[in-house]
């Protein structure tokens, strides 16, 4: 397992890192059957078509408890310095019936409480009845997303793509998105019970899975921040 330090060291150059074994197998099979149940019960109206649920933690509280008594919150702190709070949550799953692609982009908005007009804040929409807002680079810039992985992923079930250093040069025009698309990436196989740390400014892909069965992952995005301007994270644990 490579240490903070090396994470740290990572995500400042490449913009991600990869730590194997944060939790058990056991562990994973506890948080897995808490988000199935989670999910199934939450299907009809949670459930939308990329295959997930919005605001896991706070529609699955024995999750948050559990999150925060893992080994998360001190590799989290570690790698930001201070303490971090997570300020958005998805669970993805990928399967037979919900097998999506998605092309290379940065992840560009934030969940927010309400529409507060802000500078530098802009454009808005509506995600899944949440208002959502693409802040200043500079806030991307200073969050951190954690992908745990609750299943094996590698190319057949639709892991991860990134392009290192994409994510030291801001936000990117489309002519800068397509120039980036032409060098070297590097796919994200993971180890159940293994997290991904990532800037979200990072360019990432992912293909559709080639062998569909479940590519669950828990999806944490961690500030260390308050918001300006009277602007509050939708949600905050």
């Amino acid at each position: 397992m490579i240490t903070a330090n090396q994470a740290l060291s990572r995500i400042a150059e490449d913009g991600f890192a990869i730590v194997e074994s944060i939790i058990s197998n056991q562990q994973c099979e506890y948080l897995t059957q808490q988000l199935t149940e989670c999910f199934d019960s939450t299907a009809a109206k949670a459930r939308n078509r990329s295959g997930g649920i919005r605001n896991v933690l706070t529609t699955c509280e024995v999750v948050i408890d559990f999150i925060r008594n893992s080994e998360l919150p001190p590799l989290v702190e570690q790698v930001f310095g201070r303490k971090a709070f997570i300020v958005r949550s998805i669970l993805f799953d990928k399967t037979p019936d919900a097998n999506w692609s998605v092309a290379w982009h940065q992840d560009l908005h934030i969940a927010v409480a309400e529409k507060i007009e802000a500078p530098g804040f802009g454009p808005w929409s509506v995600k899944a009845g949440g208002v959502h807002v693409q802040p200043p680079a500079e806030i991307l810039s200073r969050m951190v997303t954690v992908r745990l992985h609750l299943d094996d992923c590698d190319d057949s079930n639709g892991a991860l793509k990134v392009i290192p250093g994409s994510h030291a040069h801001g936000i990117l025009s489309d002519a800068e998105l397509n120039a980036w698309r032409g060098r070297a990436a590097v796919t994200c196989s993971m180890r159940r019970g293994g997290v991904l740390l990532m800037r979200p400014l990072l360019l990432h892909s992912s293909a559709s899975a080639t062998k569909p069965s479940h590519r669950r992952v828990l999806h944490l995005e961690y500030a260390c921040e308050a918001l300006p301007d009277g602007l509050r994270w939708n949600e905050q644990s």
